[in-house]
C-alpha cells in the first residue's frame, strides 16, 4: 500500500519536470546514447581479426558449440572463464560513479604561500583524472538521492601524484575515524530486511551527534545538485603547506563551480530519477562531448601558524566551518574537463585515489581523520584492485622508481634488473632532501566532546530563509515517519537542543506526514471497498 501511494505522489510530479530534464545545458541530443554509432562512424570497417588473449586468431566455426564437442573448444573456454571473473569487489562506498579527463591551469600567483610545482608558474597546465561518485549506492544505485557527492581529483605533477578527495557540501560527517565503519552499516542497508532503516539511521544519530551537521546540510536545498557539474566541491581537510623559504601555513582547498550551484527539488529529483537513474552521469558525458566544459576555480582559505593560537575554535574540526573574518581567501586556478574517459572499467572502476598523495610543499593534514585515511584507503585498494594498482595506466604516475617488485599484475617493467634492495652500492634509486620542508610538526588535540553550536549555526545562519527552514524540517521529518518511538523521542529532543523553533517545525512536519499518509490509506482503502461493492 505504501508503495501505491508512493507511485502516486511520483507520477503527479513527472509531467512537471520531464522538460526539466531535457532543457539542460549541453545544448545538443543526447551523446551518451550515440557513443556506438559514433564508433562506427571513426572505424567504418572492422578494426582488426578477433583473437584470443595469447594473440591467434579465432576461426569462425569456434564461435558456436552447438553440435561439437564443446570440451575441445578453446575459444569457449577462455571466454567464459573471462566472464567468470571480470568483476572486482565493488567500492565499500562511492561505489557509483563516472570520470572525466581534463587539466588544471594556474592562474594567479601563490608562491608565498605554497612551493609545490603544480601551484607555480602561471599559465602551467597540469594534466588530470578524476572520478564523480554518490556516496551510498550501489554500482546499479540512483544517481538522484539526497546524499553526499564527491570528485576525487588526480594531478599529474612533476613531482608525483596529487589527489584531493572533496565533497560537494563543506563539514564532513566525523572527527573520529573509529566511528566510520558504524556509520556506514546504520546508513546502509538492514542485514535481516535488507531495507535502507531509518530507525538505525537515527539511532545512530542521537548517540553520535557529530553525524548531524553534515545530514542536516544533506536535507536542506543544498542537498540533490543538478548533476556533478553544478556543485562545489572542498577537500574538508585542513592542509598544512610550505613555501620555498619553509614558512607554515594553514588552509583548506575549495573548487567553486564557475556555472554556479543549482539544486533540485524534492519533485525534480523523484521524477528524474525515475526516468532516468544514471541522470548525473549522462549530464556529465554530454557536456563534455558538447564542448561545454565543466570548470571550477580552486581557492585557498589561509591561516597562519599565529593565528592558529588566536581562534576561538577548532580550525582541524572537519564537522564544522571556519568562522567568518577569521581567515583570508586566496584564487589559485582553474580546473577543466574535457575529456571523456575510453573505457570506463579501465578508467574509472580501477582507478585509486588517496588522500595522502601528496607533493613537495604539501606536508599533509594533522588531524586523525586523515591519519586513518593514509592507513585505509591503500588497504582497500590493495583488497579491491591488487597491491600493484599503482602501475595500472590510470593510476601511475609521469616518474617513479622504486624497489617493489613481483606481485600480481599489472607490474609495467618490474624494475627491470636494477637493484631490489635500498641502501645499494650499485646505482639504484636514491633519496632526495627537501630543504624548505618543516622539521616541526604541529600534533593538534581535538576535543571529544560533540558540540551542537556548528549545527544551530547552520541553522540560524548559513540558512537564509524561513521558507528553507520549513524544507529542511520537512526532509528530516520524513525520514522520521515509522522510526520506532523511543529513537524518535531521543531525535526529537536532539533536533530541539539544535534550536527549539528546529525542533518545533519537524514535530509539526512529522504530524502533518503521518495524517497524510494515514489519509491517504483511508482514501485508497474506501476506493477498493467502492469498486469491490
Amino acid at each position: 500500500m505504501r508503495q501505491l501511494v508512493v507511485c502516486v505522489c511520483v507520477c503527479a510530479v513527472i509531467e512537471h519536470v520531464i522538460a526539466y530534464r531535457y532543457e539542460n545545458e549541453t545544448g545538443m541530443g543526447d551523446a551518451f546514447s550515440q557513443q556506438l554509432p559514433e564508433f562506427r562512424q571513426r572505424h567504418p570497417r572492422p578494426i582488426g581479426v578477433w583473437t584470443k588473449l595469447t594473440g591467434d586468431p579465432i576461426d569462425l566455426r569456434d564461435t558456436i558449440t552447438m553440435n561439437t564437442d564443446i570440451f575441445n573448444n578453446k575459444h569457449h573456454f577462455l571466454v567464459g572463464a573471462h566472464l567468470d571473473r571480470e568483476r572486482i569487489p565493488e567500492r565499500i562506498v562511492h561505489a557509483k560513479g563516472y570520470g572525466a579527463f581534463g587539466y588544471f591551469e594556474v592562474t594567479h600567483d601563490v608562491s608565498k604561500y605554497i612551493k609545490s610545482d603544480v601551484f607555480n608558474g602561471i599559465g602551467k597546465r597540469t594534466p588530470v583524472a578524476s572520478r564523480f561518485s554518490t556516496a551510498r549506492q550501489n554500482l546499479g544505485g540512483n544517481d538522484l538521492s539526497r546524499e553526499t557527492k564527491a570528485i576525487a581529483i588526480k594531478l599529474y605533477t612533476k613531482e608525483g601524484n596529487l589527489d584531493m578527495i572533496c565533497f560537494h557540501i563543506p563539514v564532513f560527517l566525523y572527527k573520529d575515524p573509529i566511528e566510520f565503519p558504524a556509520f556506514v552499516r546504520a546508513f546502509r542497508r538492514n542485514p535481516r530486511t535488507g531495507i535502507v532503516d531509518n530507525t538505525a539511521r537515527w539511532d545512530f544519530l542521537t548517540q553520535k551527534p557529530d553525524f548531524l551537521h553534515a545530514n542536516l546540510w544533506l536535507q536542506s536545498d543544498l542537498g540533490i545538485p543538478d548533476g556533478y557539474r553544478k556543485s562545489h566541491y572542498f577537500p574538508l581537510h585542513t592542509y598544512e603547506i610550505y613555501n620555498k623559504h619553509g614558512e607554515r601555513f594553514y588552509v583548506k582547498f575549495n573548487y567553486r563551480a564557475e556555472l554556479g550551484m543549482v539544486n533540485l527539488t524534492n519533485a525534480q529529483a523523484a521524477a528524474i530519477g525515475i526516468s532516468d537513474p544514471d541522470y548525473y552521469n549522462r549530464d556529465l558525458y554530454n557536456a563534455i562531448a558538447a564542448k561545454n566544459y565543466p570548470a571550477w576555480r580552486l581557492e585557498m582559505d589561509i591561516l597562519t601558524k599565529d593565528e592558529l593560537s588566536k581562534l576561538d575554535y577548532d580550525p582541524f574540526d572537519m564537522t564544522r566551518l571556519w568562522k567568518r573574518g577569521t581567515y583570508r581567501t586566496v584564487p589559485v586556478g582553474r580546473l577543466v574537463l574535457n575529456g571523456r574517459v575510453d573505457n570506463h572499467f579501465k578508467d574509472v572502476e580501477t582507478s585509486a585515489y588517496n588522500p595522502d598523495n601528496l607533493v613537495p610543499g604539501i606536508t599533509g593534514p594533522p588531524d586523525l581523520v586523515f591519519k586513518a585515511r593514509k592507513i585505509f584507503y591503500p588497504d582497500t585498494q590493495n583488497y579491491r584492485l591488487g597491491v600493484n594498482h599503482a602501475n595500472s595506466r590510470i593510476n601511475a604516475p609521469l616518474y617513479d622508481r622504486n624497489y617493489n617488485r613481483d606481485g600480481r599484475p599489472p607490474l609495467q617493467d618490474n624494475m627491470k634488473d636494477a637493484p631490489n634492495y635500498y641502501p645499494n652500492s650499485f646505482s639504484g634509486p636514491m633519496t632526495y632532501v627537501d630543504e624548505a620542508r618543516p622539521t616541526e610538526r604541529l600534533i593538534p588535540l581535538q576535543r571529544n566532546a560533540f558540540d551542537l553550536q556548528p549545527v544551530s549555526e547552520f541553522y540560524n545562519e548559513i540558512i537564509e530563509s524561513d521558507d528553507h527552514r520549513q524544507r529542511i524540517a520537512d526532509n528530516v521529518a520524513e525520514s522520521l515517519v515509522g522510526v520506532s518511538p523511543d529513537i524518535l523521542k531521543k531525535a526529537l529532543r536532539l533536533l530541539t537542543l539544535v534550536d527549539i523553533d528546529f525542533g518545533r517545525r519537524v514535530r509539526a512536519s512529522l504530524k502533518a506526514q503521518q495524517l497524510a499518509s494515514a489519509e491517504e490509506i483511508r482514501s485508497q482503502l474506501a476506493q477498493c471497498i467502492a469498486s469491490i461493492g
